[in-house]
């Protein structure tokens, strides 16, 4: 649990102390002038709250400074300590874990992974995860006390509360108590949310979903899963599962969650078990599995099973677009996970198959995140209780 301050501020100084933060975090050094235009707040209401964040370690004032030109007193100076303290965006996904560590701006200062089986126990899991925190933490060159809250992505839809919609029994393998075990274990709060969320929370703040609001993002590798925003707000649902893609078991021409990267590799597969059929897969692959990157490398070199699977991917990838199109509206949607690069492939036919679905079909993008798209969303999840929870907070890494 966040480690509190003696007396708990009004609500209005906190909201307002997350206004001043939120546009510090994204600047240079501000005057109180720039802050009063930025925010919209008083000149009184400003200052306050900077003296505020100033005694408590989250801003830093400098000196005014003064030339011949300055008439009167010289306006104060604030700065942003992004050294006040640390994040952690953590990536808890069915085959690896991503951690990354990073200061108050949100800039990475390490990243560390492990893999998983698929046989671990939900301790070993944990042990993996913890693993792979401990080596970003140390390479960032902190500590945990100097950790103010982790954001933990999983594949399963999480409430607003922070609790697991049981009901799948893949969305059952992440029902884990991960997030009580790191929390008790490292003193921070550890803030669970679903992985496609905090996709879109990412898109939103670092990818090319920047200033777009209304907004999806598809993470499409081993199983669909969106993540929504509207008008610059997140929907949860109201047990989590707003962008879950079950439905897709009824959507004719669909029928499952499979992904692009599932189902590229499960049709390369199919095309090799068929002695007869000739294509380049097979040197690719050799005596290994074959895998969706195999499939995109042998489409790009002309080879015309795996551009008829792409094709075929292609327009399932299309309905799936489609529906969201159709039940959200967004203005943009984008394909993400560790497929987005291959999938830019795809992008044309998509486009044009969704013009024959949907009489307003949105822009349709691969994310620049890759595989970190989940993990940079976790970072700016942490960010934002930072922000809400500033005035709250007790600071231990003061670096002026």
């Amino acid at each position: 649990m966040p480690k509190t301050s003696a007396a708990t501020p009004p609500l209005l100084r906190r909201v307002n102390a997350g206004k001043l933060l939120g546009v510090l975090s994204t600047a240079g050094v501000m005057t109180g002038t720039g802050l009063i235009e930025a925010t919209g707040l008083t000149r009184a209401t400003v200052h306050a709250v900077c003296n505020d964040l100033i005694e408590m370690g989250w801003v830093v004032e400098l000196d005014p400074g003064r030339d011949d030109t300055t008439v009167g007193r010289p306006s104060r100076r604030f700065e942003f300590n992004s050294q006040a303290g640390y994040v952690l965006g953590i990536d808890v996904g069915a085959s690896k874990t991503i951690v990354v560590a990073a200061n108050l701006r949100g800039e990475t200062l390490a990243r560390a992974g492990r893999s998983f089986t698929g046989q671990e126990t939900p301790q070993q899991r944990t042990d993996l995860v913890d693993q792979a925190v401990a080596e970003a933490v140390a390479e960032a060159g902190v500590t945990d006390s100097d950790v103010i809250a982790a954001g933990v992505g999983v594949a399963a839809p999480v409430d607003r509360t922070g609790n697991i919609l049981a009901d799948d029994e893949f969305w059952r393998r992440f029902d884990t108590g991960l997030t009580a075990r790191l929390s008790q274990q490292h003193g921070w709060p550890a803030l669970l949310e679903n992985d496609a969320n905090l996709a879109v929370l990412g898109e939103h703040w670092r990818g090319v979903g920047r200033d777009v609001d209304d907004l999806v993002v598809l993470l499409a590798g081993e199983r669909f899963g969106a993540g929504l925003m509207d008008s610059g707000r997140l929907l949860h649902g109201s047990r989590g599962g707003a962008g879950e893609m079950v439905y897709l078991k009824l959507v004719e021409g669909v029928g499952d969650t499979h992904g692009i990267a599932r189902t590229a590799r499960e049709l390369g597969t199919a095309a090799l078990a068929d002695p007869a059929i000739d294509t380049i897969l097979r040197d690719l692959a050799g005596p290994d599995p074959v895998t969706a990157e195999l499939v995109f490398a042998a489409a790009a070199k002309g080879d015309l099973i795996a551009q008829g699977i792409l094709a075929e991917v292609a327009a399932r990838t299309a309905r799936v677009v489609a529906t969201l199109a159709i039940l959200f509206n967004p203005e943009l949607i984008i394909l993400g996970g560790a497929v987005a690069e291959a999938a830019r492939a795809l992008l044309p036919a998509v486009e044009e198959q969704l013009a024959t679905f949907t009489t307003t079909p949105p822009r349709v993008a691969a994310s620049p995140l890759g595989d970190t798209i989940v993990s940079v969303g976790a970072v700016r999840h942490a960010l934002n209780y930072v922000e809400q929870n500033a005035l709250d907070l007790t600071l231990t890494a003061r670096r002026f």
